[in-house]
């Protein structure tokens, strides 16, 4: 496994043996890919997706064999979660150049188009499901990310390095140690 891969478990979890992709292909056009053995922009389909599914799938690239949503690694999420049900697509986002420690790495929730992910409550419920750790949840509805998790006066203070008041103290202190290493003030 690559880091990533490896990070990816580690704060999400192992893919879980009971969910699997089925006709599920929604990362195989909304995703960006740049690695060294495969590239495809964001919004666009890959060149190997056919009406029934991958045409390369037993030879697929390496990030297409390790990648998994977080509706595969988080038991958590409702079984409804899928991103082709629920047009809703989680993962862990790795920014290289963050314009904050919460943007470094973080959970991404983005609302495909055409969803109603929001007016039918899937969206928080996966929301319920996933902040409930030290790791920033963002929600993206195609024109703009949002920080959901954690709450705004404790991002603030976070990324501040203001003195948190007594009742926030203990919380903004664990999120400044998990996130010192990218630099709490940016």
């Amino acid at each position: 496994m690559d880091a990533e891969s490896d990070l990816e478990t580690v704060l999400l979890g192992p893919v879980l043996a009971t969910r699997d992709c089925g006709d599920c292909t929604t990362c195989c056009s909304v995703l960006t890919l740049d690695t060294p053995d495969f590239k495809k922009p964001a919004g666009a389909p890959c060149t190997h997706l056919t009406a029934r599914g991958c045409s390369i799938h037993a030879v697929r690239p390496h990030v297409c064999r390790t990648w998994f949503c977080a509706w595969r690694r988080v038991a958590a999420m409702p079984e409804a979660a899928r991103p082709d049900r629920s047009g809703l697509l989680v993962s862990i986002n790795f920014v290289r150049e963050p314009s904050n420690c919460l943007e470094s790495i973080s959970i991404n929730v983005r609302m495909l188009p055409g969803s109603a992910a929001i007016q039918n409550g899937m969206a928080q419920q996966v929301l319920d499901s996933l902040c409930d750790q030290l790791i920033p949840v963002w929600f993206s509805d195609g024109s703009r990310k949002m920080l959901m998790h954690p709450d705004n006066d404790v991002a603030q203070l976070i990324i501040s390095g203001e003195p948190a008041p007594a009742h926030l103290a203990e919380e903004v202190a664990a999120w400044r140690e998990r996130y010192a290493i990218f630099g709490a003030n940016g």
